[in-house]
Order: C-alpha cells, then sequence, then structure tokens
C-alpha cells in the first residue's frame, strides 16, 4: 500500500510502505493465507491436527513420518510466511511434546532444512517468534469480521484467546504507528500544531493498546496459560530446559541457540520508544536489542530508522512550547502505564497462577519459573523498562 498524501505536501521522512507497514494494520500481516499450494498439503495436514497430535503424543511419529519438501515452489512473501507459520509451529509441538523433560536434541531434516530455507529467505530466526504467532496467525472466520488463529497448540480457547488479544493489541497501535512519519515530518517542518496532533494520536492509541491488555483477563485462564501454554513458547536460549540448544538436523551439526517467543519481539513499542527517545538500562536495552533479530527485516529497519531520526525530544524541550510537552508527557505516561499492565498481567498469569496451579492445568515448566518465554528474567526486566520509561517524562 502506498503512504498516503498528495504532492502539495512535503514528504515524510519515512513512508510506511516502504517498511512493509501497512496502513491499516500496522504490524500485522495484512489478510494472511490461511492455505499453501497443494504440493504443502502434508505440512497444512500436520499444522491443522497440531493441538490432538501433540496431546496424544503422536506427533513425533507423524514428522518423522512426513516426506521432506522443498520450499522452491512457494511464491511470494505470503506464502513464505505462511510456511514459516506452519513449520515453527511443528517445531515447537516437537521439540517439547513430552514437556520440559522429555526434551529432543535434534529437529529432523525434514522440518530442520525447509525451515531454515524458509527463514533465511524471510530474514527471520528458525523457531516461533511473535512475528508468527501473532502478526501472521489470524483469519477472518466469517463475514461479520470475527477472527480467529490459523495454527494452534495445546491450550484451547485460552491458546486462542492469547493469540487474539495480542492481535487486538497490535491493531489498536495502528493509528500511533501512523502518526510517527507525521511527528518527524512536523519535527523537520518546525509545526507545532501537526505535531501536537500527532502526539495527541499517539497518546490516544498507547490508552487504547492498554484497553485491549486488559481484555487478557477475560480471554485466557492462568493455569492453563501457565501449565499448558508457555513451554510452547520457550526457545532453545538461556533455558536449563536445552542447555545446548537444538541441532537442525542437514544444516549444521552443532546446535543452534534461539529465543523463544516474547512480547518483547513486537516492533511497536520499539518504535514508540526510539520516537520519545527512552532509554532503557544497560542490560534491558541490549536484551531489547537481541530481540529485534527476532522481527522481520523491514520491521527492523522501520525501528532503527526512527532511532536515526531527528530528536523529538530535543524539538520539544527546546521549543519552549508548554502544549508540546504537555503532549509529549502523555505519551510517555500512556506507555508507562501500559507497561504497569503488562507487569499485573504477568504476575496474574505466572507468579499467581505458578504459586497455584489448576487443577486442569499439566505439569508446569520449573525452568521458567523466573524467566519469560524469551529468556529475560521477566519481572525485573519489566519493572526496569517501565521506570526507565518514566524517567522519560520532560519536567516543567
Amino acid at each position: 500500500m502506498q503512504a498516503s498524501g498528495d504532492g502539495e505536501e512535503p514528504p515524510l521522512p519515512l513512508a510506511l510502505s516502504s517498511f512493509q507497514v501497512s496502513e491499516e494494520f500496522g504490524f500485522l500481516l495484512p489478510e494472511p493465507l490461511t492455505e499453501l499450494p497443494a504440493p504443502y498439503g502434508p505440512w497444512m495436514e500436520i499444522a491443522r491436527e497440531l493441538p490432538q497430535l501433540i496431546t496424544s503424543r503422536q506427533l513425533r511419529s507423524r514428522v518423522q513420518q512426513m516426506p521432506q519438501l522443498s520450499p522452491q515452489h512457494l511464491l511470494g512473501r505470503e506464502q513464505l510466511h505462511l510456511a514459516h507459520l506452519v513449520l515453527s509451529f511443528i517445531t515447537m509441538g516437537y521439540v517439547w511434546q513430552e514437556g520440559e523433560e522429555g526434551t529432543v536434541q535434534v529437529l529432523p531434516r525434514n522440518v530442520a532444512v525447509p525451515f531454515w530455507e524458509v527463514s533465511e529467505a524471510l530474514g527471520l530466526p528458525p523457531i516461533l517468534s511473535h512475528a508468527d504467532f501473532v502478526l501472521a496467525n489470524w483469519r477472518r472466520k466469517d463475514p461479520s469480521g470475527n477472527l480467529d488463529t490459523i495454527v494452534s497448540l495445546p491450550g484451547g480457547e485460552s491458546l486462542r484467546g492469547f493469540v487474539l488479544v495480542t492481535l487486538l493489541v497490535e491493531k489498536a497501535a495502528v493509528p500511533g504507528i501512523k502518526a510517527i512519519p507525521r511527528a518527524l515530518g512536523a519535527v523537520l517542518q518546525r509545526d507545532g500544531d501537526t505535531l501536537h496532533g500527532a502526539l495527541e494520536e499517539l497518546a490516544g492509541a498507547i490508552q487504547a493498546m492498554a484497553a485491549a491488555l486488559r481484555r487478557m483477563h477475560d480471554h485466557v485462564d492462568p493455569d492453563v496459560f501457565y501449565s499448558v501454554i508457555r513451554i510452547f513458547l520457550s526457545g532453545w536460549k538461556d533455558n536449563a530446559a536445552m542447555p545446548q540448544g537444538l541441532i537442525y538436523e542437514g544444516v549444521s551439526p552443532q546446535p543452534r541457540a534461539f529465543s523463544g517467543g516474547s512480547a518483547a519481539q513486537s516492533s511497536v513499542l520499539h518504535a514508540f520508544d526510539e520516537l520519545l527517545g527512552i532509554r532503557h538500562r544497560q542490560d534491558s536495552a541490549a536484551f531489547l536489542l537481541r530481540m529485534r533479530d527476532y522481527m522481520p527485516p523491514e520491521h527492523r529497519a522501520f525501528v532503527e530508522r526512527i532511532r536515526g531520526a531527528a530528536s523529538l525530544r530535543q524539538h520539544v524541550l527546546g521549543s519552549g512550547d508548554a502544549r508540546l510537552r504537555a503532549a509529549f508527557n502523555r505519551c510517555v505516561s500512556a506507555l508507562s502505564a501500559f507497561r504497569s499492565c503488562h507487569i499485573a498481567l504477568v504476575t496474574k498469569y505466572i507468579a499467581r497462577a505458578g504459586a497455584q496451579p489448576g487443577p486442569a492445568a499439566g505439569k508446569a515448566p520449573a525452568a521458567l519459573q523466573e524467566k519469560g518465554t524469551g529468556g529475560s528474567h521477566i519481572f525485573s526486566f519489566l519493572k526496569s523498562i517501565r521506570d526507565s520509561t518514566r524517567e522519560g517524562l520532560i519536567s516543567a
């Protein structure tokens, strides 16, 4: 989709379409494909049955019988994204089918080789990431607009709710994403009115994201998330259950280590942090920087371009405009409040659920008791980035 605007307006410093960012869907993949071409039927057949195959402990044997298919007949970004989604879900199910005490050391070549090649083509790592789990994993269930996932894992309605609520957070961010080029253009043009409007759009979008995030309480059971879902989002880096990593058979004899899926892999908050000049503490900043390797390359480039743009914060500081300073601070406050909301959710879904597992839950992964699925020490990390966000406020 081409960037909006007419020839009479000055060009914006960055066009969303140049970074595969949608005017309508933001970082979400617009209208993802739900079926691969016929030759890839064996992948899709397993993907459609994943929850049952995993819970019945039959996935590994099914995968071992699967033919090795070449991804060379996949055409275009959409087919590649669906192939990556399907192969990443199959991989997570294969590795974690027996829980953290029954992991494997080798991913069979009939999955490993095509998964590696598709990953190389997309510039994504060969593991389930936020780009798969949320950005590319949605479809319209009916004409009225109800949504569903394309591929699933054990966890039933809680798994579906976790994906779709996170998707709604991404969708709520879109007005804020669209405000970024306007804000940076206004800084270059020294247009205070346009900048003020863009900042108000951004603050409203972050508040809408928090409202969407709070819907997690209504759609995800804490015990199911903690004891059933969470392990399938876990990677083989900084994980005591797989300290050596995973060998991708047919790719390399050496094990490789990749982080699991994490909200820190979403480009949204990275983009907002860079726009607002939020600077995180060294350990947290290093982890966030590493998470950018799990973003689609075009989205990562978008975030980096914002970082290299003229400083919005310095412009507001130097403007002496109290109205701009107040609007800027509303954005920072909204971002801090969003992160406090996330901390509250993590407390409910990890700390409390872990302390009192419910009868419907399975055995919770011990290796994740103090860590997020991306490998961070989750509470200290989340509180650190929330506190450094607050420090971004401009004092009167």
